[in-house]
């Protein structure tokens, strides 16, 4: 096999600083950089994880909302490991960030549950 890992996920959000503050302060993902390109009204900011993968965080004029119910084709969701998902539910609950429940992967016997970013994207946290 070849591939070694994930090098980044792209996102496109609808508000810039909306999602800058999500992502970087609520999430705690580091900034790498933020770059503003002019030719095409768009920020790009890179954000990395402590394990060394990455989100480009992308801001284009007008971008069309993302199909996500009924369960469409294409990226389904971005899961973000946790070592407590109980924890974890408790701070987003103090920053206003609601959670489903918490399931039990009965594959794994892990725990999880799903928010969701300004946007509406889902996003999954996964007990270690």
């Amino acid at each position: 096999m070849f591939l070694e890992s994930f090098h980044h996920v792209a996102i496109i959000c609808s508000n810039y600083s909306i999602s800058k503050h999500f992502y970087s302060e609520i999430l705690g993902l580091k900034i790498i950089s933020e770059t503003y390109r002019e030719n095409r009204s768009s920020y790009k900011l890179d954000l990395i994880l402590p394990s060394g993968e990455q989100i480009e965080l992308f801001s284009f004029p007008n971008s069309p909302e993302r199909v996500s119910n009924p369960e469409a084709q294409g990226l389904r969701h971005l899961a973000f490991s946790v070592t407590s998902i109980s924890k974890s539910v408790e701070y987003l609950r103090s920053h206003g960030i609601e959670s489903e429940p918490i399931r039990l992967d009965e594959l794994t016997g892990k725990q999880f549950t799903f928010f969701r970013d300004p946007d509406g994207l889902p996003l999954e946290l996964y007990e270690k």
